[in-house]
């Protein structure tokens, strides 16, 4: 009877774990895995914990010693979730345009929003005012939006008292000294992550906390095993010692495209996680869009990060971001969804992307020209069939010779942060590599080619370093330039005399990735002069500059800005990004130079994110 029984009871515990291995799909190769991922370019980070109580930072503040470990764990008694609407949350995400989601189920400091079974083990439903699990409900609301789920999972627990780790001072042990320690541990979170698996069914899983231990002592291969028993076609991040499918590049917009083809920035909109309501620095929907379009043009995701409050409220601030998220994706989901990298910076000056057949180009302009002037795209040997504006029923127009496009937007069709222009074609998109992208002083004395195409000529030879000016009298000041005036039309010598500076000895701007337009350095290397194509929609950015700005100003008037300085963390080598905001009514009529002066030469931050190879 007894063995009747173990039996009964042995059947009863691997119940789900045979279930989800007789239900689950037949393996997929990489590429077929992923697609989901790589289509969606979209997806909403949830970082929710005991943390939003006293809106402090989550787990950091007790392992940096901010707060003991007692003081933090009493969060507890105030997590109430006493308004928690997961409907409204998913409601929410979807309006945002993201058609994935990726919640914390535990951070650090080992608290566990769902109802687990681990020995010793803190939850929202037992330890907290809550009293509930608020992890199915969001899953369930998820998967009844079909939206993919994805769930963040740490791997330490500074919490649990077999943990080795505590705080920065304070460890419990040594692994080879306690072992046994250390493998009940390991029993409790390949328990956790086993009850993860066949309750929820994730798509994704968000490993993080991976820098603690080694791969063979998470033992990741046992992970990465029994994952796939209930789900072969699960979608690992790198961050469990790189056995993992995709990259996650944190808070830094990557300068250089990544190495792997699957990657994703994860990102906050102000500069904290979890909710802190003293962290006012939250940057605009236009900003959020922007970088998603910088991500989506580099064949990347944008994980976008919201902290609710402890009692499951969505702070405003963040509520507006989403819905002005929501507003550009919805008009743009053609742009979005399913698309691919874009095509090399040189040919335009904004961002770029392609349909997976590569038959239409997406070009993103975020900024808006008068009724004059026109886009230009170089290089291009593909005959151009129509150029809709997305989201509009608008065609610009086309001039199309030989390798060059020129396109005129109706002032109607401008969006107010990012238009985008549907190029299509017969055939996947075919592009000039050897074309000249130079102008001489000579070619700008035809007073035929129109004058805004000469100052788009101008800023593309400087930045390639071939300046038109070189071997003129042009000064500094821009004073007693004879040769200009009687070369030049009047219009386009008004311009360059009011712009010298950036024109006089100035050589070869910046590489790709640090500033979408056209730049260029001064024989020094210290000042940057960046080319600003009419009215931006947003502030102007820069990435990857290791430099202090000492000022910066508008060439030819004066005007000092202040520049904000976003994502900058203090235990990272990786640059903030520099925002220049430029006041509308300072910008130039035809186009405005902006001098970034730096505390010494240019120091570039060029870091590629490392390929990884997938294990599973």
């Amino acid at each position: 009877m007894k063995t009747k029984i173990f039996a009964l009871l042995f059947l009863t515990y691997l119940a789900p774990s045979l279930k989800a291995q007789q239900s689950a799909k037949p393996a997929l190769n990489k590429q077929q895995k992923m697609e989901w991922f790589t289509d969606a370019k979209l997806g909403i980070f949830i970082h929710w914990g005991i943390y939003s109580v006293n809106g402090i930072s989550e787990s950091w503040s007790f392992f940096n010693n901010y707060i003991n470990h007692d003081n933090y764990m009493k969060q507890l008694d105030g997590f109430n979730a006493s308004k928690y609407n997961p409907a409204a949350w998913v409601s929410l995400i979807k309006e945002s345009g993201a058609k994935y989601s990726v919640i914390t189920t535990k951070h650090h400091d080992g608290v566990s929003l769902w109802n687990t079974n681990g020995e010793n083990a803190t939850t929202t439903l037992k330890n907290s005012a809550a009293k509930k699990d608020v992890i199915s409900p969001f899953v369930s609301e998820l998967k009844k939006a079909g939206l993919k789920t994805g769930l963040y999972y740490s791997l330490p627990d500074w919490s649990y008292p077999d943990y080795d780790g505590f705080t920065r001072d304070r460890k419990r042990y040594k692994l080879n000294e306690e072992p046994a320690r250390w493998n009940k541990f390991t029993n409790y979170f390949q328990g956790q992550l086993n009850e993860l698996s066949s309750k929820y069914n994730p798509d994704l899983l968000w490993f993080d906390g991976d820098w603690e231990h080694s791969a063979a002592e998470w033992q990741a291969d046992k992970i990465l095993a029994n994952l796939k028993k209930y789900n072969p076609n699960i979608i690992i991040n790198s961050r469990l010692n790189h056995n993992g499918d995709y990259e996650t590049p944190e808070q830094g917009i990557p300068v250089v495209k990544p190495g792997n083809d699957y990657w994703e920035l994860c990102y906050t909109m102000n500069d904290s996680w979890g909710y802190q309501p003293y962290d006012f620095k939250y940057k605009s929907p236009n900003m959020i869009i922007r970088t998603l379009i910088d991500c989506i043009s580099m064949g990347g995701n944008l994980l976008l990060d919201i902290g609710p409050k402890a009692d499951g409220t969505i702070a405003q601030e963040q509520v507006d971001i989403l819905k002005g998220l929501g507003r550009w994706t919805k008009k743009h989901a053609e742009a979005i969804y399913g698309t691919r990298a874009g095509i090399p910076a040189k040919h335009f000056t904004g961002k770029t992307a392609l349909s997976k057949d590569k038959k239409t180009l997406y070009l993103y302009a975020d900024w808006s020209l008068n009724n004059q002037d026109q886009l230009l795209l170089k290089g291009l040997k593909s005959k151009v069939i129509s150029a809709q504006i997305v989201g509009t029923n608008h065609q610009a127009t086309v001039n199309q010779v030989q390798d060059e496009v020129v396109l005129k937007v109706p002032s109607v069709a401008w969006d107010q942060d990012a238009t985008v222009i549907a190029l299509k074609f017969n055939e996947a998109i075919q592009l000039t590599e050897g074309f000249n992208e130079t102008v001489s002083f000579e070619q700008l004395a035809d007073k035929k080619t129109d004058f805004r195409l000469q100052l788009k000529n101008i800023a593309s030879s400087i930045h390639q370093g071939n300046n038109p000016f070189e071997k003129t009298s042009l000064s500094q000041d821009g004073l007693n330039f004879n040769e200009g005036k009687s070369a030049l039309q009047p219009r386009l010598y008004d311009w360059v005399t009011k712009n010298s500076e950036g024109l006089y000895k100035t050589g070869k701007g910046l590489p790709e990735g640090h500033y979408q337009g056209k730049s260029a350095l001064s024989a020094d290397k210290q000042t940057v002069y960046l080319f600003v194509e009419g009215k931006p929609t947003g502030p102007i950015a820069l990435k990857g500059i290791k430099n202090k700005i000492a000022r910066i100003r508008i060439v030819g008037e004066g005007t000092m800005i202040e520049p904000q300085i976003y994502n900058k963390l203090y235990w990272s080598a990786i640059p903030g990004i520099i925002y220049i905001p430029i006041p509308a009514d300072r910008l130039d009529k035809d186009f405005t130079i902006i001098a970034v002066l730096l505390d010494g030469p240019a120091d570039l931050y060029r870091e590629k994110v490392g390929a990884i190879e997938s294990n599973m």
